[in-house]
């Protein structure tokens, strides 16, 4: 009897849809409160959480899809699937905010850094100088590392949940 196997990409793309849209949801609502170029270390934690949440959540809603059978590969793949798609949705919501909604974002987090580099007081004018124009000509360089970012932490929370819900079909 042929059974019916659910695929990792499906979960992969249905998830990654969720992350990124709860994703975008939560970066317009900063954006809302004038908070986006902020670098407050609870929005990093408040989106890693989240992150962390929709993928164990797909890993899971998988597991159930598949009789309660789990392999850690394919918990890899939901990992690094789920982050894959909602980096590429993150990335372009920045490219929107970037070159639409503010197109001073570049400079406010270059701002942002040079007084933080100024109130630190390990570093000299010049290299402060260097830092905020390095940030502002190659802002660019966010965007692979938005997809970079999204890729390490999905395979490490999918190895992590591969770990803990792993469950292998028994050989009959």
């Amino acid at each position: 009897m042929e059974e019916n196997q659910p695929k990792t990409g499906k979960y992969s793309l249905n998830f990654g849809l969720i992350l990124g849209a709860i994703s975008v949801i939560f970066a317009v609502m900063l954006y809302s409160m004038d908070a986006h170029a902020t670098q407050d270390p609870s929005n990093t934690v408040i989106s890693i959480v989240i992150m962390v949440g929709v993928i164990f959540w797909g890993i899971i809603s998988f597991r159930k899809a598949n009789e309660g059978f789990l392999t850690l590969g394919e918990a890899l793949k939901l990992g690094a699937g789920i982050a894959v798609v909602s980096g590429i949705i993150a990335v372009l919501y920045t490219m929107l905010l970037v070159n639409v909604l503010d197109p001073e974002f570049a400079v406010k987090i270059a701002e942002n850094q040079k007084a933080a580099g100024e109130a630190a007081g390990v570093m000299t004018d010049a290299q402060i100088q260097q830092q905020y124009d390095g940030t502002i000509n190659y802002f660019w360089i966010t965007y692979p590392f938005i997809l970079i970012f999204n890729i390490i932490a999905g395979l490490i929370i999918g190895l992590i949940g591969g770990l803990i819900l792993k469950k292998a079909k028994p050989d009959y």
